[in-house]
């Protein structure tokens, strides 16, 4: 620790990062909270970025079989002052064990929010019933429960639709249906319960230590079709704190990985209704933590459509704001870091290129000249982990798995907004990208 003695260390406020999915996002918020003076530790699995983070207290395994005990472990070794969930399972592994674990309800409500609103964060549809009753603008959406259903979709007017199914995270899980064959097609596969094969391939396969987990809990499948909104997506993320929103961030965005998949390349924006609509589902459901919020744009009235809600961190959290602000600072000054700033020079104004995914998937794009290439600084072995494949596909199972099965292809995805005339001009993409 240097010249900071032991007791002076331990008085720094806690956080756990837990994450199960290998995004960067979460080795990203490490660096920030640590840059703020935080006690950081970690659980995630074997090959995550965040084991690449230098200056983490504890990185704890987030273990295959016994997977909620380890959360439980984690939090209980780490003793933390809030809980930071990265990926949507860790958000619902903390629901259950809410429901276990009377002792530990203080610290997931100071990490998530009121246990009354878990139910609502969890389902698509009852989520976007609050927002509509809150006056916020939505897509109609309806929950589908049969091929009726679908039929009645197009019979009343709709000629395109969105299927999605609850429980399914980073675009994954939903489909643009453009005919109603498609649609039927969609809810059939989607109707079909996850078999223990497929759960075991994702444990063996994908290393994904949630695999049988997430089998074992599987129930009847929600399924909702929603109206198709012809615009360009747009996603806010808010620092809240019971129910009060600390700061937000909302951005635009120019590239995606797939029609339906994570942005690589975004532009901070400023949108009242999208501010207004973070304010009042933020009080409504008395979020504490981080939350993303996912809109769509429409092209012709310019007016957002609220699509859905991701009750945990983004991508965003960590970028530097005008005023040496971010989101992680917001938060971190709430949970007793004092006055939290950065040095680093703000992004607003310039677009955005996430890394590593820009460089992977952009390889058919002209990205601008004053671009903000979103590299981790100061961090070396992260850079150079980031580069690579993630750990799981490097590993024999993987690789002989998908010579058999090859991945599926996805084409990345460009947005343009004509009407503004923007500077940021790039090639058609004709090319496809394995994912």
């Amino acid at each position: 620790m240097g010249y900071i003695n032991e007791s002076e260390y331990c008085k720094r406020p806690a956080v756990l990062l837990a994450a199960t999915l290998r995004w960067p996002l979460s080795a990203r918020l490490a660096m920030r909270f640590l840059a703020y003076g935080c006690r950081v530790s970690a659980i995630c699995p074997t090959g995550h970025f965040l084991r690449c983070v230098n200056g983490l207290d504890k990185v704890f395994p987030y273990r295959g079989l016994p997977s909620l005990d380890s959360l439980e472990n984690a939090i209980r070794a780490a003793n933390p002052d809030i809980v930071i969930p990265c990926d949507d399972r860790v958000v619902w592994q903390l629901h259950e064990l809410y429901t276990r674990k009377p002792d530990l309800h203080p610290l997931i409500e100071v990490s998530l929010g009121t246990a009354n609103s878990f139910e609502i964060v969890e389902c698509r549809d009852r989520l976007l019933d609050t927002a509509r009753d809150l006056g916020i603008r939505i897509p109609t959406t309806t929950r589908v429960t049969s091929e009726e259903d679908v039929h009645r979709w197009y019979r009343e007017g709709q000629y395109k639709g969105v299927i999605k199914l609850d429980g399914t995270w980073g675009g994954e899980g939903v489909v643009i249906a453009h005919s109603e064959q498609e649609a039927i097609d969609t809810f059939r596969k989607f109707s079909r319960p996850t078999g223990f094969g497929t759960a075991l391939k994702r444990l063996l396969v994908n290393h994904d230590p949630l695999a049988l987990w997430s089998w074992s809990r599987l129930s009847q499948p929600v399924i909702t079709i929603q109206q198709l909104i012809d615009g360009r997506p747009a996603n806010s993320m808010l620092a809240c704190w019971k129910g009060e929103v600390l700061s937000m961030v909302s951005v635009e965005v120019l590239a995606s990985q797939g029609a339906t998949g994570a942005a690589f390349l975004v532009r901070i924006i400023e949108n009242g209704e999208m501010i207004t609509a973070a304010h009042a589902l933020a009080e409504r459901l008395q979020l504490t933590g981080f939350v993303g919020l996912d809109f769509l744009i429409d092209s012709a009235t310019g007016q957002p459509y609220l699509i859905e809600m991701n009750p945990r961190c983004t991508q965003l959290g960590h970028l530097p704001l005008a005023g040496g602000s971010d989101l992680a600072g917001a938060l971190c000054a709430k949970i007793g870091c004092g006055i939290c700033a950065t040095d680093e020079p703000s992004v607003e104004g310039r677009p955005i290129a996430f890394f590593p995914q820009a460089a992977q998937w952009g390889k058919k794009i002209s990205f601008p000249d004053d671009v903000y290439n979103d590299i981790p600084r100061g961090q070396p072995e992260l850079v150079r982990e980031l580069m690579r494949p993630i750990w799981p596909e490097r590993q024999w199972s993987s690789r002989i798995y998908h010579f058999i099965r090859p991945p599926r292809v996805v084409v990345p995805v460009e947005f343009r907004d004509e009407s503004r005339q923007k500077e940021f001009v790039s090639k058609a993409i004709d090319a496809t990208v394995d994912k």
